[in-house]
This record gives structure tokens, C-alpha cells and sequence, in this order.
């Protein structure tokens, strides 16, 4: 097995989006190479229903599928086609926009006010950018879920892991995404796909992933690079997001309080992105098209 190294570690940086709602966003609105062929990660935790129930009033997808994952409180929505619905704890939407569908998610918390949950976007190949929309609603207790000997628990959300396989069907890049979680201070092995780029997103506790030559501690060493600093084979916390190199697996070694975070993967795309906000195209000629549709009103196909 060839271990992958933890090549680039960045934390989640604070942001603002929909009408106002504060959240934490891992990637995204920027150089796509190294997670094709995913596009944004955001993180959208908060104890405090002001900063987020002002939600994601009506907006337009082209281009993309958004895959929500809600772990605490519940996420309403609805949109352009008639669909509509609620996404509670544990629950996924996966949602294939394609040729355009309006949208909107309106975030409530759990009976202590809490909100937590994520949305990945997940570019589509030019081939299908113009697919008839489509949604995948999946509740918790669909979602396959696996436990080690050693504690380690896997909710299998997307694509194939240790024989189990995620409800999710059917989506372009093929992805794999699994939520995980790993016991105070136990070493973990995950089997990953060779020809696929992979990253993990902490958000809970702490661990090292490193090669399986390096000996485990805590480094510190910083770095910046194009004006932004990051860590370097560092403890990994909350809000971490880890980037690998290639190979096929990914070992982590849990912290004193244990380690929660999600390991996605997929094969890259490799085409060219030109986006405008959830809009994501190959090339400006075409966000100009979908933004002329927006306004004359011939967006929906």
C-alpha cells in the first residue's frame, strides 16, 4: 500500500453568504486543481440562530451538484420544480442542478438552537452540465454505517467502502464521502482510490495523518506560499482541511480526545471552470448565456 502525506494543511476561513448567514468555508471561488473535481466546502455550524436563520433565500445552480449533509438541527427547502421538503440530523440531499434549477435552503436549529451541517459542490463534466435537474433525499437511517474492531465508525454516505455502499447513485465525478470517526489515540487505515484526488475536513478532536515512515508527533512548522499562510505536518484540529498526495491509503492517528472528520474523494475532471457564484460553466461565453437566461427569464429548461 502507498501512504498518502498530508501535502497542504489550511484552516476553514469565516465567511458570510445567502442573506446573511456566517459560516466557515473550507474551499472554493478560487484555484480548483488541487480538489477536482470538487469546487466548495462549507462548513455552516453556529449555536447562535441569528447568524444563521436568515438562510439561502431563492437562488439559481447551473452546472453543479450541491450535496448538503445536515448533523444537527434541520434544513428547509424547496425550488423552481415543485420539490420540496426537510433534511434533519443525519439526513443528505444530493442535488444534480444541471441545466438550472432556482433554489432555496432555510436552516433551522435543534430545540437548543443549534445548526450544523456542510455543503459540498461537486463539479459536472461538460457533457452533463445541461442534464435534466434532479434530486436524491436521503434520510439517516439509509446511510450504511460500519464499526472496527478498534471503534472506528464510518457512515458510508457516497460511493464504496469496505464492501458497503453509499445510497447516493448515479453522480457524475463518482465520489467517495464518508464521515468518520476514530477513538482517543487510535492509529486508523483507509483505503482510498489510486487515480483519485482525496481530502479530509476535521470537526471534531484532533490526529496526525502522515506517512507510515514518519514517526507521530506534534510539528508546528508554517509556511506561506502565494500569500497564504498554511501548516505543514501539523496536529490537525477543527475547521482543518487536509489535502493528499497520491497513493492509496490514508492513516491518521487520533488525538487524546478522539478525531471526527470527513474523507472524500473522486477522480478529477480536468476541464476548464469559469464560474459566477453557484453557476459553473467551462467558459465565460457560457456564464454570460446562463446569466442572460436569468434575465429574460428562460433559465429553467
Amino acid at each position: 500500500m502507498s501512504v498518502r502525506t498530508a501535502k497542504k494543511i489550511t484552516l476553514a476561513q469565516p465567511t458570510m453568504e445567502g442573506a446573511g448567514v456566517k459560516l466557515h468555508r473550507a474551499f472554493g471561488f478560487g484555484d480548483t486543481d488541487e480538489v477536482d473535481p470538487f469546487l466548495l466546502l462549507d462548513d455552516f455550524r453556529n449555536d447562535s440562530p441569528a447568524d444563521y436563520q436568515s438562510g439561502f433565500p431563492w437562488h439559481p445552480h447551473r452546472g453543479i451538484e450541491t450535496i448538503t449533509y445536515v448533523l444537527a438541527g434541520n434544513v428547509e427547502h424547496q425550488d423552481s420544480l415543485g420539490n420540496k421538503g426537510s433534511l434533519g440530523a443525519g439526513d443528505i440531499q444530493w442535488m444534480t442542478a444541471g441545466s438550472g434549477i432556482m433554489h432555496q435552503e432555510m436552516p433551522k436549529g435543534d430545540q437548543q438552537g443549534r445548526m450544523h451541517g456542510f455543503q459540498l459542490w461537486a463539479n459536472l463534466p461538460s457533457a452533463h452540465k445541461m442534464d435534466s435537474p434532479r434530486y436524491q433525499d436521503i434520510f439517516s437511517e439509509a446511510i450504511p454505517e460500519i464499526t472496527e474492531d478498534d471503534g472506528t465508525h464510518t457512515r458510508v454516505i457516497c460511493g464504496d467502502f469496505r464492501g458497503r455502499h453509499g445510497p447516493v447513485e448515479g453522480v457524475a465525478a463518482n465520489p467517495c464521502y464518508l464521515d468518520i470517526s476514530v477513538p482517543a489515540s487510535i492509529q486508523a487505515r483507509f483505503p482510498v482510490d489510486t487515480h483519485a484526488q482525496a481530502f479530509a475536513y476535521i470537526f471534531e478532536g484532533s490526529g496526525v495523518f502522515r506517512d507510515a515512515s514518519e514517526p507521530f508527533g506534534i510539528l508546528t512548522e508554517k509556511a506561506t506560499a502565494g500569500g497564504e499562510e498554511y501548516l505543514q505536518r501539523e496536529t490537525t484540529g477543527n475547521r482543518s482541511l487536509v489535502l493528499f498526495s497520491a497513493g492509496d491509503e490514508v492513516v491518521v492517528q487520533a488525538g487524546d480526545q478522539g478525531l471526527r472528520f470527513l474523507l472524500v474523494s473522486g477522480r478529477p475532471i480536468r476541464e476548464p471552470v469559469a464560474w459566477h457564484g453557484p453557476i459553473v460553466m467551462n467558459s465565460r461565453a457560457e456564464i454570460t448565456q446562463a446569466i442572460d437566461e436569468l434575465n429574460r427569464g428562460t433559465f429553467i429548461k
